[in-house]
């Protein structure tokens, strides 16, 4: 071993003998290792060593580059280091003093030389060849000796990866362990914490006959990483997956890049983080870090990118892709899954498409070999979108989307209370150049007057349609005006529409006090909303999956999602139709345009106009077809309601129908009358408020089915919109099958599902629910934060849901929690044994280095016995001081303040469904006698659940859903989402490695890929 010539300052333990006599009183002036220094000979050792100790669970805790600038030497680096990297390992307890630090230094043979040569002094002498032969290696030469009370898992993992090793005094019963590491240092392991100990620790008894795999023996803790550990064949020939974010930065990239680094290890791969985006790929080195479980923990409440992104003129050049290929060769890597924008999507598969040409070019210059590149023939690419400005064709969402809406909404809802107390027109401008999806989505969520944006852009003299909408909402007694900018809005002659002649046109054709906000980068900025984390965290998972089921000749896939289905389409024909819309709008096919967005788009504008616009008469049904509306809320308040509320009411206005407010529930109608008509300036703020403005209680109508039906006869209500939770689901299938009775409630009736506890059969998404999991993970951040300062403690939160899980699951997977405690699975003594196991192994392995908090969650109705605080009590006391545990219980905060972006524009969508739904079905009741009461009693179909399932927004009969429904624990027999509690428990550390895992579904359609539900 080649010895730096600090030899004597770092390695006194060589020297310094610890005194040893029958009389241990006397004080010694050494106390342990401080730290051990290996170095090595050229670029290529150093980093192989670097990974061997970190395979064996080391941490870098600090590096150093003299050629990197912005980094000065200190007095602890070597004069002679190039590089160093100084590891740390912490033992099992902290009272041992058993902690391992080791600096790698890399001194290359000609600077060692040009040293030696202008300075005259230094020592060194090449690294020594690992021994053959059998004898005992520990008289060979100086050895670093580790404590490993462990001593089967580190047997495993060498056998794992095919390094040889020596067992002391012998095979049966060892105590001792040695290996060589790529220097040829003599490493070994022991399980005696303190060399003069006579205790022999917990060593394993194993017979390892030659040629044998793995010993039998399960083993039990170890100050090795918590992160699953996968032997499944040798490390070299392992897949090796790299992890790069392109473009501009959006909110969850780095949800992202944590699940494809923990799923690529639980599916036994090596995940490599590509730092800078296309120019970490093009510089190579340092740039590309293989990383590992704990390096991304706690990523999911960081904004931004953490493995950075930046514009890389070079890549586009074929000598930086020729660079890039090279570097990939070097690390092994052969499949790259890149985050980022068209841009950056299409430039991996042009890359890809390359390949091949660019290894056969680096071969012939010399500067890669043909044996480095077997097996490496083909690159995988898969594409994962980020983007805050939503404009990927193919997908609903892309990474980052809903942060950046909640940015906008926040700011615009802050606005709102200005605007009012001054009677002032706001004109607010936002991101997107070439695609409106925020200024349309922040339109409709906020309730703004006019909205302006690419694909649409208005008629010929829009600034007197603009001045006649707004003229009218101010009429009918609105004092605010509100008008939404995308920064990329055009009229129909392609000329920029700017937020200063908006400005103008309001403060001289109708004297309106205006003002301008652009909210720039505050767009892109904060931490990620709890559907990006979802969404990042599943299709990171899915891009795992998608590169090891990759086939050659493969298209490249981008992963999507459309409604709540995450899926898989061909890459390329996702960026060129999105191309394709930029090019629709510069030939003014504003229409074709419109087609090449998702389906959810038009469908948003059509309803933003309809429930904008005041007594326009080419909306109006005729005087026949004109309903009356009721409304009404059952069951818990939860976000989205009022704007539920506000969009049915604004749209039954805009076509000519009555809408009426049932006020307080069903109690309210039959104990007080509470029925009032509703108008537009009466709801017009309804958009952004939360719980229910007209009431709302749990009561059914059964209480007084005859009353119910009388008021409703009274006042001839056409149809029924009932908005709320599993009650208003139970109240809906009393009142279908009350028919018989009473003729008043054969009527079209329909229930909005909006409950945070997202617990209605017939759908995967209830209004609130999202509110409900951006309210608890603030909540959890906050908590997080607190667990993350004091180092050794973990909370355990109590999340509401009655008795579904939902809301604990989705919140445990954007949260990243330790372990997830619902209903539908229980908690038993010995899942709290194996977590609590998981947790002295998380804290071990810490040892206060890691910042990341950690959380439990636990449903309020998971368990009687089990109490939050009886589980919070139990990981104390097993604990023994290690750790200490903390209870923290949101409670009715989870139901949230205002709602959530994806609460309000969901809101207005499935309301509009609603009343088009009565709308067709009205007609049908007039023409079959209603009346009469014929008809209606044989379709079921007449009185439904709106819901979103898979990709599609569907209308399901209370009849067809009695069977689907556990009525004892008010929930769906089959929740969506339990599928999603595995990924969570894999991702979380807590599972091991799953077998089989994937969140696509085969579709039996031709498409690239088929998909799961999210």
């Amino acid at each position: 071993m080649r010895l730096s010539h600090e030899t004597c300052a770092d390695i006194r333990w060589l020297a310094c003998k610890i005194p040893f006599s029958a009389n241990f009183t006397t004080f010694s002036p050494t106390s342990g290792v401080s730290f051990i220094s290996l170095v090595a000979p050229n670029e290529t050792v150093f980093y192989e060593t670097v990974t061997f100790y970190t395979d064996l669970g080391f941490q870098e805790t600090a590096v150093y580059d003299r050629t990197r600038s912005g980094q000065e030497r200190e007095a602890t680096h070597c004069v002679l280091s190039e590089k160093e990297t100084w590891l740390y390992s912490a033992g099992e307890r902290e009272d041992e003093g058993t902690d391992i630090t080791l600096k790698v230094r890399l001194v290359s043979d000609e600077y060692l030389k040009a040293w030696k040569d202008g300075a005259g002094g230094g020592t060194g002498e090449n690294s020594e060849p690992i021994p053959q032969n059998d004898k005992d290696w520990r008289g060979k030469r100086q050895s670093i000796v580790m404590y490993a009370p462990q001593l089967g898992r580190v047997l495993e993992l060498l056998q794992s990866k095919g390094i040889k090793f020596q067992l002391q005094p012998n095979d049966t019963e060892p105590i001792e362990l040695y290996t060589h590491d790529p220097l040829g240092t003599l490493v070994g392991f022991t399980t005696r914490h303190n060399p003069f100990t006579t205790k022999r620790g917990r060593g394993p008894t194993l017979v390892i006959p030659p040629g044998m795999g793995f010993p039998s023996h399960t083993f039990g803790l170890t100050p090795f990483p918590s992160r699953p550990m996968t032997p499944v064949q040798d490390q070299d020939k392992r897949k090796k997956i790299g992890i790069m974010t392109s473009g501009g930065d959006a909110p969850g990239m780095n949800g992202a890049v944590r699940a494809v680094v923990r799923m690529s290890i639980a599916k036994g791969c090596i995940p490599y983080a590509i730092y800078e985006g296309y120019e970490g790929l093009v510089k190579g080195g340092d740039k590309i870090k293989r990383m590992h479980w704990e390096d991304v923990r706690g990523w999911l409440s960081e904004g931004g990118t953490l493995i950075g992104t930046a514009r890389c003129a070079e890549f586009r050049e074929r000598w930086g892709r020729l660079a890039g290929a090279k570097n990939l060769i070097l690390n092994g890597i052969d499949a790259l899954i890149v985050c980022g924008g068209d841009g950056s999507l299409t430039g991996a598969d042009r890359f890809r498409a390359e390949w091949p040409g660019l290894l056969d070019e680096l071969i012939e210059k010399g500067e890669i070999t043909a044996e480095m590149c077997d097996g490496h023939r083909e690159l995988n690419i898969v594409g994962m979108v980020g983007s805050i400005d939503n404009d990927m064709t193919g997908t609903d969402a892309t990474i980052g989307c809903y942060s950046s809406l909640t940015r906008i909404c926040q700011a615009v809802d802050f606005i709102d209370s200005t605007a009012y107390s001054h009677s002032r027109a706001f004109v607010v401008e936002v991101m997107g150049r070439h695609c409106g999806w925020l200024a349309l989505m922040a339109g409709v969520a906020c309730g703004a007057d006019f909205v302006f944006i690419p694909e649409k852009p208005p008629v010929e003299g829009w600034e007197d349609e603009m001045c006649d909408i707004i003229k009218k909402h101010r009429a009918l007694g609105k004092r605010k005006t509100i008008v939404i900018v995308a920064e990329g809005a055009i009229d129909r002659n392609l000329n920029e529409i700017k937020a200063t002649y908006v400005k103008d046109v309001l403060c001289e054709k109708l004297k309106l006090d205006t003002r301008i906000t652009t909210l720039g980068h505050v767009q892109r900025g904060g931490t990620a909303c709890a559907y990006d984390r979802m969404l990042a965290t599943l299709q990171g998972v899915e891009a795992v999956e998608a590169v090891l089921s990759a086939q050659p000749g493969d298209e490249s896939p981008v992963i999507t999602i459309t409604e709540n289905k995450i899926g898989r389409v061909p890459l390329m024909s996702a960026v060129k139709q999105t191309q394709a819309g930029a090019e629709c709008i510069k030939k003014k096919d504003f229409d074709g345009a419109m087609r090449l967005r998702d389906r959810e788009f038009e469908e948003y504008y059509t309803a933003y106009m309809s429930t904008t616009k005041i007594d326009d008469p080419v909306d109006k049904v005729a005087e026949d077809k004109r309903m009356k509306i009721a409304i009404v809320h059952v069951g818990a308040p939860a976000g989205g309601m009022n704007a539920a509320t506000r969009a049915a009411a604004t749209y039954c206005l805009s076509r000519g129908h009555r809408p009426f407010a049932i006020h307080n529930g069903f109690p309210g109608l039959v104990r007080h009358d509470s029925v009032r008509e509703l108008d537009w300036i009466t709801v017009d703020a309804w958009a952004i408020r939360g719980g229910s403005e007209i009431g709302t209680n749990r009561s059914l109508p059964s209480e007084d089915m005859g009353m119910v039906a009388w008021y409703f006869q009274k006042y001839k209500f056409d149809g029924l919109l009932i908005i709320g939770g599993f009650e208003a689901f139970h109240a809906l299938s009393e009142l279908y099958h009350a028919r018989a009775s009473y003729p008043a409630f054969r009527i079209p009736m329909t229930c909005l599902p909006a409950t945070i506890s997202n617990n209605v059969p017939g759908t995967e998404f209830s209004l609130g629910s999202d509110t409900c999991l951006n309210s608890l993970i603030d909540y959890c951040d906050a908590i997080k934060q607190s667990a993350s300062a004091s180092r050794r403690r973990v909370f355990v939160v109590e999340c509401q849901g009655g008795r579904s899980g939902y809301v604990a699951t989705m919140a445990g997977l954007s949260i990243g929690a330790l372990a997830v405690y619902t209903p539908e699975d229980g908690i038993n003594l010995a899942t709290l044994q194996k977590d609590i196991a998981h947790l002295r192994e998380s804290f071990a392995n810490d040892r206060g280095m890691n910042r990341a908090g950690k959380l439990i969650l636990r449903n309020e109705r998971a368990s009687k016995t089990y109490t939050t605080d009886i589980i919070a009590n139990i990981i104390r006391e097993e604990a023994q001081g290690r750790f200490e545990a903390r209870t923290a219980v949101p409670g009715h905060v989870q139901q949230g303040g205002n709602p959530s972006p994806m609460d309000r524009v969901r809101a207005v969508r499935l309301a509009l469904k609603c009343i088009q739904f009565m709308e067709e079905n009205h007609v049908q009741f007039v023409e079959e006698g209603k009346e009469a009461g014929k008809g209606c009693l044989d379709r079921p179909d007449t009185a439904t659940v709106i819901g979103i399932k898979g990709a599609s927004v569907v209308f399901t009969g209370v009849g067809k859903l009695h069977d689907e429904t556990d009525w004892e624990d008010r929930r769906p027999r089959r929740g969506f989402w339990r599928e999603l509690k595995d990924i969570a428990d894999t991702l979380g550390g807590r599972n091991g490695v799953p077998t089989g895992m994937s969140i696509v579904t085969p579709s039996s359609s031709d498409e690239h890929a088929a998909a799961a539900k999210l």
